[in-house]
């Protein structure tokens, strides 16, 4: 068990928010690029249809990422290790959701069950809470020392 453990790669705690920042850019970003590049597929009332798309991805941050990224945030601040593994800043819960988050996605785009517009409008959706919610990730990041020496 030792060999494993000295095998995991590892990271100063203050640098697991920076990774999570980027993975939920990189998904956030990745959604709304699919989502922008598939616009020419929404034919009738485009500006109804965005408007619900943006006021629903900024709902779905504040009744859920919100609450979400601070569960995380929350994690790895109270880490007991000072250099815990890299891919610590998720628990095996959130790992899990989100490999059926993505195979979903996947599955829905190539079985045609749904079409390219409402997916146009439903990644849209998804990527701006996504976006928003790494601006917390990043902010702990830059301000950790403060954030740590505010808490004791």
């Amino acid at each position: 068990m030792d060999i494993i453990r000295k095998l995991k790669p590892r990271v100063y705690k203050r640098y697991l928010f920076f990774i999570a920042a980027f993975v939920w850019t990189f998904a956030g970003g990745m959604l709304l690029f699919k989502g922008i590049s598939l616009f020419d597929n929404i034919k009738d009332f485009f500006w109804l249809k965005m408007s619900i798309s943006i006021t629903g991805g900024l709902l779905f941050y504040f009744l859920m990422f919100l609450k979400i990224s601070g569960k995380h945030t929350k994690r790895i601040l109270n880490l007991k290790e000072e250099y815990p593994w890299m891919f610590s800043f998720f628990g095996i819960k959130s790992y899990i959701l989100m490999a059926i988050m993505i195979t979903s996605g996947i599955l829905l785009r190539k079985s045609g069950l749904v079409s390219q517009e409402h997916l146009s409008l439903f990644y849209i959706l998804m990527g701006i809470p996504l976006l928003l919610s790494s601006i917390r990730f990043y902010y702990y990041g830059f301000f950790y020392y403060k954030i740590i020496n505010k808490s004791q």
